[in-house]
């Protein structure tokens, strides 16, 4: 296992053009599961692949258990294979020509390991991930998720100091990869090898990781645990990022240490929110809110938060009922299972005209400085 510190990190395609990674700074402990999360040209494989050695920073430095592996400055650039990492790739990369056995062993023979030696670690690998009778098989008649588990094996054989993973689930289909999740999850809590994993799928970083950290144009947006990036957004681009589709604008009446108090703009709805010590009273705000957090019905009669607002549009979307509301100037989603629908509703569920009572739990709101908004003044 290793800590790998990454520090000021830059790197520019051409002296001309934007940098695709700018002054990052970031500490991966021992034993840790880090996630790089963020939408196509964030910057989150260039950072991988930087920490990898396939891209050599135009900035900044790179260590990885103590080691300085690339600094630009100081002209030091440590070859991939010189790093002791193990890289998992989209593409799987596996040798076509060769059987599982061989493409495991791969790594093992470059390092000049023994025969015996080379034939017990890949016996031991594949058996972890569950390939033992795939051994003599060639690699690409195995299907996508098992040839998946090879690329897996072929990084953990040679037990490197660091393992990286580079979008390893993004070509499986659905199913495959929450077959794949919980077999990483369980990976790691086996072995316990310092992890970077790179992926656009929130859903994918939120269950595999012990720390997220969120990229937009090249620099970090949070950093957080799972729960924390999930629930406690910083800004529009995380919280939009993450799920939230519900955004409103509001002014905030008031805030302490237990909480900020806002008022929707054009409306009398008052709401409380999480605390957040950077908004000020009578700044405006913007308060987001994921559709599935929002209560309908009779349980919204005894929720803080309550509002009141009229249907304007219901889809049915199989498992789930999407309701339009209109709240004042603003229209609000709210997302409803169909199987709580007939339970909320038993008579009858509402239509499009019907008034109906709301509430939002204050831990589900989101309260973000609104986009372009002047921060008033403090006496």
């Amino acid at each position: 296992m290793a800590h790998v510190s990454i520090e000021s990190l830059e790197k520019k395609y051409s002296p001309k053009a934007a940098a695709a990674v700018e002054s990052l700074d970031l500490e991966i402990q021992e034993g840790e599961f880090l996630t790089l999360l963020g939408p196509s040209g964030c910057g989150k494989t260039t950072t991988l692949r930087c920490v990898a050695g396939l891209e050599r920073p135009t900035g900044g430095q790179v260590s990885i258990g103590g080691k300085v592996v690339d600094a630009p400055a100081q002209r030091i650039h440590v070859a991939p294979d010189k790093r002791d990492i193990g890289m998992v790739f989209q593409s799987y990369a596996l040798w076509p020509h060769m059987s599982v056995a061989s493409n495991v062993a791969y790594p093992l023979k470059m390092r000049k390991i023994s025969v015996d030696e080379r034939a017990r670690r890949v016996r031991e690998v594949l058996e972890m991930v569950g390939l033992e009778e795939y051994a003599s098989r060639m690699a690409t008649d195995l299907s996508g998720g098992q040839q998946q588990r090879v690329a897996l094996a072929r990084a953990l054989v040679a037990t490197p100091q660091l393992l990286l993973f580079d979008e390893p689930l993004s070509n499986l289909d659905a199913r495959l990869r929450q077959d794949m999740r919980s077999e990483l999850r369980e990976m790691h809590k086996r072995v316990g090898t310092t992890s970077i994993y790179v992926t656009h799928d929130q859903e994918e970083a939120v269950s595999l990781s012990t720390r997220i950290v969120l990229l937009n144009k090249g620099a970090i947006e949070q950093v957080g645990s799972p729960r924390e990036i999930y629930w406690h957004p910083v800004s529009h681009f995380v919280a939009d990022f993450v799920g939230y589709d519900n955004f409103v604008s509001a002014t905030v009446v008031s805030t302490d240490q237990y909480g900020v108090k806002v008022l929707l703009d054009g409306t009398d709805v008052r709401l409380a929110c999480p605390p957040r010590n950077d908004v000020h009273e009578g700044q405006q705000v913007d308060i987001a809110v994921r559709s599935s957090s929002v209560i309908l019905g009779p349980p919204a009669c005894e929720k803080p938060n309550r509002f009141q607002g009229v249907i304007t549009d219901v889809m049915y979307l199989g498992d789930d009922f999407i309701y339009e509301l209109q709240l004042g100037p603003h229209k609000v989603k709210v997302s409803i299972r169909t199987a709580e629908v007939a339970n909320i509703w038993p008579v009858g569920a509402p239509r499009v005209g019907d008034s109906i009572s709301g509430a939002i739990a204050p831990d589900s709101l989101a309260c973000l400085p609104a986009l372009n908004s002047k921060v008033p003044a403090l006496a």
